[in-house]
């Protein structure tokens, strides 16, 4: 009879531990998506500010005419887009965005366009 209380005293412990192991797995992966789900927004507007850093200092620049640069920037990768007035503004605009803190490469898709055409 003792031996029979021992078993089921055994088997309810284990039972127990093996709900315990799941309840504590089931809330482990609930608890990754919301940190998930929050660092997209943080991301999405970390690649704003970046974004928007890297045209100021492409603005500020005497060098450039940054009026028809658009600038998108993902995970420190920055591209540049649009059209300069003169071929030599093609690197200038690569060398002041890399030169941007945060910057980790640089897509260059500007090309030559005069004003009014």
């Amino acid at each position: 009879m003792n031996m029979t209380r021992l078993v089921k005293g055994a088997s309810g412990v284990l039972v127990m531990l093996a709900s315990l192991s799941a309840f504590a797995q089931a809330s482990d992966s609930g608890a990754m998506a919301p940190a998930a789900a929050t660092s997209a927004p943080s991301s999405k507007a970390a690649n704003r500010q970046l974004a928007k850093v890297v045209k100021r200092a492409l603005t500020k620049n005497k060098d450039i005419d940054a009026s028809n640069i658009y600038v998108r920037a993902r995970d420190g990768v920055v591209r540049l887009t649009g059209f300069v007035p003169e071929n030599g503004q093609i690197q200038t605009a690569t060398d002041v965005a890399t030169a941007v803190s945060g910057v980790t490469s640089v897509d260059n898709k500007l090309s030559v366009r005069q004003p009014g055409h």
